[in-house]
């Protein structure tokens, strides 16, 4: 098995390489009648799509989709019909001659030694399956999925660590986030991290960074117990993005810090009668449920790996060599990993809410 689909009742397959003619997916699970155009799907992929500034790849992807089936227009608009939905992207700027010196030779840091282990055969233009393209075809799935999930669930990201450069958390500004080249949580730190960025990218090199997630909205209640968590269905969906290394839900790795009085949750009724918490490091999720607070994770990005300085590496016939890998690459990965991350919990999402649904009502 390839193991390509992911989640269970809102089932997406990705499909294609960085350089082949085309990328998409298969949207298999999405309830009919809900309204749905390229037009809904656009604004997610244009905030993921290359070429957007200096600080990511030059490579130029218009990332037009197109939906090929599972919506049909009855004569009010077209909405899903509750078959498959076929989406559609082409890859309409692939220089596949920048990368003939790496048909042989394994580029250190990437997945080319593994797939090759395991395949016996490996697309090395641009990575093929391992690029980092292929995250379009998640970010369209997640624009279906929002549609699932209704204006109520509100998903945003951003980048909260450059590199060495962390933004307090009490300055943590979501809003400003699709508002800078960055991507970045906060206005004040943009001209500083520029200019550090501005380097990296100037030296050839590249930098791992930290994204912030945050879902309001989830009403108290999705997910299961021990093999379904919802944290552990939104951990395995997030860490399947290219290049992240590490996930934490909420409190995360500092909850080792904690003792048991800081960590608990403590709770109050309102004035309606309803539970309030006094703090949320269980990330809004607790025995793999929903608590109805605010979820929150975060997300480590390596740094990207195709960079311009020289490592030491083997080819396929067992030489030692050097080995600098030329290209269009990001200096920092994470910065479109962003609206990825937004629609990878989209997804887990739209999942949670139509399995509890069929198992609730």
């Amino acid at each position: 098995m390839s193991h390509t689909p992911f989640c269970h009742l809102f089932r997406v397959t990705s499909w294609g390489e960085s350089h082949g003619p085309a990328i998409g997916c298969v949207v298999d699970g999405c309830p009919p009648l809900i309204p749905l155009t390229e037009a809904d799907l656009q604004p997610w992929l244009d905030r993921r799509k290359p070429g957007g500034s200096r600080f990511v790849t030059q490579r130029k992807e218009s990332d037009t989709a197109r939906i090929l089936s599972g919506v049909f227009d009855d004569g009010a608009g077209p909405v899903t019909t509750g078959t498959p939905i076929a989406i559609h992207i082409d890859n309409e700027d692939a220089r596949s001659r920048d990368y003939g010196e790496i048909a042989r030779a394994y580029r250190p840091g990437h997945a080319d030694v593994t797939y090759q282990a395991k395949y016996g055969v490996r697309d090395h233009r641009g990575g093929g399956r391992s690029s980092a393209r292929e995250t379009a075809s998640r970010v369209a799935a997640g624009a279906v999925a929002r549609k699932v999930l209704g204006d109520g669930v509100v998903i945003r990201a951003g980048v909260v660590q450059l590199g060495p450069h962390r933004i307090a958390p009490d300055a943590v500004d979501l809003d400003a986030v699709y508002e800078n080249p960055l991507f970045a949580a906060s206005a004040g730190v943009v001209p500083d991290w520029e200019a550090y960025l501005d380097g990296v990218r100037k030296a050839g090199s590249s930098i791992g960074a930290v994204v912030a997630l945050e879902v309001k909205g989830v009403p108290a209640g999705w997910g299961a117990p021990l093999y379904a968590k919802l944290d552990s269905e939104l951990a395995a969906a997030l860490m399947s993005i290219n290049a992240v290394k590490g996930v934490e839900i909420g409190a995360g790795f500092d909850a080792a810090e904690l003792s048991g009085e800081d960590n608990a949750d403590e709770m109050r009724l309102g004035r309606d009668g309803s539970i309030e918490y006094l703090s949320n490091h269980a990330g809004g999720i607790l025995g793999g449920i929903s608590t109805g607070q605010p979820i929150t994770a975060r997300i480590a990005f390596k740094p990207t790996s195709s960079i311009l300085t020289l490592r030491r590496t083997v080819t396929r016939d067992g030489t030692e060599t050097d080995l600098r890998t030329k290209g269009r690459h990001d200096p920092c990965v994470a910065l479109r990993g962003v609206p990825v991350v937004e629609a990878m919990a989209a997804c887990v999402l739209a999942d949670a809410l139509l399995r509890h649904r069929a198992q609730i009502g």
